[in-house]
Parts: C-alpha cells; structure tokens; sequence
C-alpha cells in the first residue's frame, strides 16, 4: 500500500484526537469535534485549519510575469507587489486544470496549488518554461495554515508584531510570528474574514500552538476538511474535481471575473472567445433544497421528469437549516427561481435554484418552497 504524506502538523491533529482520513495523498483532519460544530465556531467566532497540503510553486526570473501570463486567465501583469489573485489555468479545450491563488512576492511570484494537483500543474508549467524564467517545485518547504471567522484579526493582532488591521483583502504582508518569519496573507475559502499564515515547514507547530494560545478567549476551534467544504459550498466556491474539472470551462462555472479576454493570448483564450460569441450551454448554479434530504455528487437534476443538469457538490447546511447544492445546469434552465427536481436515491426531491451565495453576512435565505412550507 502506497504511504501517504503527512503535513508538518500530523502530531497536532492526532493529539487533538482528530478524525484522521487520507486525502489527496495526505493523512489530513476531517473533523475534531463535529463538522457542524466546526462550521459554527468559523461562522460565529474563528477556526484554524492545516492546509499544509497544498501546493507551493515558485517562478522567478526577468520574463516571469510573461511566462504566467501565458498560463494563466487573468492578467497578473496588473497585481503588484505582496497582492494576491485568483486565477485558474486551462488546457488547449478551455478546460480547468486548476483554480491557483497567485502572489506577487517582489522578485518571485508564489503559485498556491491544489493538493491533488501538485505533481500535474508542477509538469504543465515546466512543460512550457522558456527562457528566463525558474520554475520550483516548493511544497515540501511550506506550511500553511488559515485562521478564519469573524474574531480572526482581534487574534492574530495579538501574536503578529505590526497592526493587521490595514491589511487589504487579498494582499499580504511580511510579519513575525515569536520571531519566525511568515507570509501573512487576508484570504481564505470559507467567505469569512481570516488570514492565512505561510512559513517554513519546521516552524508549523510552533505557530499553530500560538494562534490556538491567544485564540482561546475567542473560541477558536481547530477544524478540518469537513468544516472547510461545507463553509465554502455555503459561499458558492468552486472544489476542483467536483465543479470545476479538466472538462468545463471558467464560462460555464460563472468564474468570467477571472478571464481578461482582453490580454495577449493565452492558453485556451481562443476556445473561450468562441464559447462567449456563442454562449454557453450549460451553467453552474446553486440550489436549495429544503429539509435535510442531501443531493450528492452525480445526482441527477430534472424538470419535469427531463434529466437537464448534474449535481457536482452537495451538504446540509447548519447554518442555513437547509440542504444546499452545486450543479450544472442546461440553459435555458438555469435562471434564479427555477423549480427543479434532484434524484436523491431514486426519490425526487424538489428544489429551486438561487442566487449565490447561500450564506452572506449571516443572512439566511429563503426560496418560495421554503417561504410556502413555513407559511
């Protein structure tokens, strides 16, 4: 049997007495109390979570950002220094290889990778380097660690040496942390304010120890895999593998607002030129379904007994007291109030399709179904 890697906090996450599954190669945590519990603790107060797992892919050099550019949909030659993006990088179909968080670290760009997705988006972007630019494989060095909720600043203001306050969303700055150099970065994947925290692999314990130290007037719980899905099917976020694959198109799964079809070309632009003069057939779209009956990944979505669109992801929701899910969908099919119908183990359920995302500063939405079941 293949040895699975471990993150540089495995030994926290089994002192913790975490539910330890293997994932993407990864002996990672699933849950430590309960995922709803966990999702709770982010939605109301702050969560930590290892996602050491992810890849780290640095590219320096005089032609670096060209080199990206041509990757990658967006046009990063507009970040500028210690900011992030999100992005996604496509095949010659249009289809997602991966979606990457991108930053420009003054003289290298950092490209944070999926898990799953390492060793494959390593190759690609060998596969095309040209001449002025390096291309590193760093993961093994990183740590990476994401503090999330809405006391997360009122945290890590207590164990970073410099105010965090004006830190914008998706930029990031270099801190200490007990004297440990780290990347501080405002983003995160689960709609709630928070950092995450990138260092070198033998300092993770030590800084996990902290923020759990200082977070424990806050509530914060330690979370896992479980609790970081479902937050962000909550906001709608795409999971590569489930909604967004090698097979569909940031057109088809509403992430236009990566692409600048405007710049030079770019792997795959011409397919989605194409794809926008047309339109596109199908569409990602969310979808709430009252009661705890969960649609699953493969589901079928039908209108009048006409299958029409596939669920891609899928979770009862705590939060919102009702199930949720991802899917696509057949134009016309696709516009917000739409009344479909999910097979969930050979039963027809009702739902309707709603304006993501889900859950938005605490709101809980309602469709007529709900609206109509409750009145």
């Amino acid at each position: 049997m293949e040895e699975k890697n471990k993150t540089p906090l495995y030994k926290k996450h089994v002192e913790l007495n975490a539910n330890i599954v293997d994932f993407a190669n990864y002996r990672m945590p699933m849950q430590y109390s309960s995922i709803f519990k966990e999702t709770k603790a982010v939605r109301n107060s702050a969560g930590l979570f290892d996602v050491s797992h992810m890849g780290e892919i640095e590219v320096s050099g005089d032609n670096a950002t060209e080199f990206i550019n041509c990757l990658v949909t967006f046009d990063i030659s507009k970040i500028k220094d210690f900011q992030a993006k999100y992005t996604v990088m496509l095949n010659e179909r249009g289809g997602i290889i991966d979606d990457l968080l991108i930053y420009k670290l003054e003289e290298k760009y950092l490209i944070v990778v999926n898990a799953s997705n390492q060793k494959k988006d390593f190759d690609w972007i060998k596969k095309h380097e040209n001449g002025g630019v390096e291309v590193q494989n760093v993961s093994e060095n990183y740590f990476q660690i994401a503090l999330q909720g809405p006391l997360s600043e009122k945290i890590i203001k207590r164990i970073v040496k410099n105010d965090p306050s004006d830190l914008k969303f998706y930029h990031s700055k270099k801190e200490n942390i007990l004297d440990i150099p780290v990347l501080l970065s405002r983003t995160g994947y689960t709609g709630e304010d928070g950092f995450e925290v990138y260092g070198k692999s033998s300092e993770a314990e030590k800084i996990w120890d902290r923020i759990m130290k200082e977070g424990k007037q806050y509530d914060i719980s330690p979370c896992g895999l479980g609790a970081r899905d479902l937050l962000r099917l909550e906001m709608g976020y795409c999971l590569y593998g489930n909604d967004i694959t090698a097979e569909t198109t940031p057109l088809e799964a509403n992430l236009s607002w990566v692409v600048s079809l405007d710049k030079k070309n770019f792997i795959g632009k011409d397919v989605l030129l194409k794809q926008k003069e047309e339109g596109v057939k199908r569409k990602l779209v969310g979808i709430l379904v009252p009661g705890k009956r969960i649609p699953r990944h493969g589901n079928r979505i039908l209108i009048k007994q006409e299958e029409v669109g596939i669920i891609t992801s899928g979770n009862y929701s705590p939060n919102m007291g009702s199930s949720i899910a991802l899917g696509y969908i057949s134009k016309p099919y696709d516009k917000v109030g739409t009344k479909v119908e999910i097979e969930i183990r050979n039963t027809a359920t009702e739902g309707e399709i709603i304006k993501l995302p889900f859950w938005k500063h605490g709101t809980v939405k309602k469709t007529s179904l709900e609206k109509k079941q409750s009145g």
